[in-house]
């Protein structure tokens, strides 16, 4: 086979330029989570949002705090709270009487990149609000659409192990996560580097990350993601293994469509980040875990015995054969 078979029909290397600037930035502020960081940036090409789990201390906001700062472009953070209003989130009309009209007050919504901390700890009717922005990228108000500006990303953190005072996040507000990260402890050394850095007061402060990527070079980076060449046997492989969730019996509720799409883009991410313009299984296989782990819920005998969604979808995974 001729190698120029595998040569690039795209020109990939702003976009792996991309992930090299922001990857040497946040490097300043945090360490180890590479992993994580893939995934992050993966969702951020892909132009889906991130809900982060974690227990607390872990940095899930300092890391989205962080990838905030290395992009130029507009960004908010709104702390949710038990008390706060859908109106606190989207904004609000207001009645001018200079011109006796109402006028449209813009909420923190209205930004490119938007980190909600403790998602959960807000009411089902404030989560509602969220919905039409999260998929649509527009907020309806009093009959009139605002769209949203381009990009526009929402990072959630949440904290699965307290539970005083949080709301489960409805299912159709999680179906529109295209990635659940879970955050875990860092290594010894990892942690150590921590120790050593606070120590010796060598901790970089997040005001020395610097913007290193642009909302128009975001777009670019984004297009060429699209653009990533996926063979027919690699689309079914995704709907298999979407299918594979709806029929298991360890599984009460299974995989959308909308599942489906969020594997495939984020794998087309993954691979246009590591400088391919075609798809592997590999890639598949890296994002289906976080992908699926939030859009699926174990059958109850399953939940009672303490087995997770990812254990049961590793052992999907392992049995579905690869295309070659």
């Amino acid at each position: 086979m001729s190698e120029t078979l595998f040569q690039n029909r795209i020109d990939l290397s702003s976009i792996r330029d991309a992930v090299e600037r922001i990857k040497r930035e946040l490097r300043k502020v945090i360490v180890g989570q590479d992993e994580m960081i893939d995934l992050l940036l993966a969702a951020l090409f892909a132009n889906g949002h991130i809900l982060i789990e974690g227990v607390p201390g872990i940095a899930k906001t300092l890391t989205a705090k962080v990838l905030a700062r290395t992009l130029s472009v507009g960004f908010s953070r709104i702390q949710f709270t038990p008390d706060l209003m859908p109106s606190d989130v989207i904004g609000t009309s207001v009645f001018n009487p200079k011109t006796v009209e109402f006028k449209f007050n813009p909420g923190p919504i209205f930004s490119n990149f938007v980190l909600i901390d403790e998602i959960n700890r807000a009411p089902a009717k404030t989560q509602a609000a969220l919905f039409e922005v999260m998929e649509e990228r527009q907020v309806t108000v009093d009959g009139t659409t605002y769209p949203m500006q381009m990009p526009f990303l929402v990072v959630a953190t949440q904290n699965p192990i307290e539970q005083e005072g949080t709301y489960r996040l409805p299912e159709a507000q999680l179906d529109r996560f295209l990635l659940k990260i879970v955050m875990t402890y860092p290594s010894l050394e990892e942690e150590t580097k921590i120790l050593l850095a606070h120590h010796q007061q060598r901790a970089v402060p997040t005001a020395a990350v610097e913007p290193v990527l642009t909302g128009e070079q975001v777009l670019a980076c984004q297009a060429a993601a699209r653009s990533v060449r996926v063979e027919e046997a690699l689309l079914r492989y995704i709907a298999l293994l979407a299918g594979k969730t709806r029929t298991s019996g360890d599984i009460y509720l299974g995989a959308s469509p909308r599942a489906s799409i969020a594997i495939l883009n984020t794998a087309k991410a993954i691979a246009a980040m590591q400088g391919r313009d075609f798809l592997v299984p590999d890639d598949i296989k890296t994002v289906a875990i976080p992908a699926l782990r939030h859009r699926i819920i174990l059958s109850p005998e399953r939940e009672m015995q303490g087995i997770a969604p990812d254990d049961v979808l590793k052992d999907l995974l392992a049995k579905l054969e690869v295309p070659r």
